[in-house]
């Protein structure tokens, strides 16, 4: 059975910086694609970031683009999402996504497999 567990998240004020991260078990397939989902209430799920887990290549929102930063560390399983310079229309719930197998990186979050609970994300003006 596939787990996501994210931890990271929380309250700043706007330009300040977060982080969230995502710890993937229980998977077989070695490639696997991992992104980052926010929705905000009242809010369409919206793709933020995702990563191609054997390649590298990533994927980023027009609106995060120069702001947030999707890493990983294959040792450990786990996708960071380092936040920067952040404004309030970023808060919002942040989920964790896997696709596996996957072999297009896409931001679409109906291609996603597994999800994560989500950890909230608020930033105050």
């Amino acid at each position: 059975q596939v787990q996501l567990v994210e931890s990271g998240g929380g309250s700043v004020q706007a330009g300040g910086s977060l982080s969230v991260s995502c710890a993937a078990s229980g998977y077989t397939y070695s490639t696997k694609c991992m992104g980052w989902f926010r929705q905000a209430p009242g809010k369409e799920r919206e793709g933020v970031a995702a990563i191609y887990t054997r390649g590298g290549s990533t994927y980023y929102a027009d609106s995060v683009k120069g702001r947030f930063t999707i890493s990983q560390d294959n040792a450990k399983n786990t996708v960071y999402l380092q936040m920067n310079s952040l404004k309030p229309e970023d808060t919002a719930m942040y989920y964790c996504a896997a696709e596996i197998p996957c072999i297009v990186l896409t931001p679409y979050a109906d291609r996603y497999n597994y999800w994560g609970q989500g950890t909230q994300v608020t930033v105050s003006s």
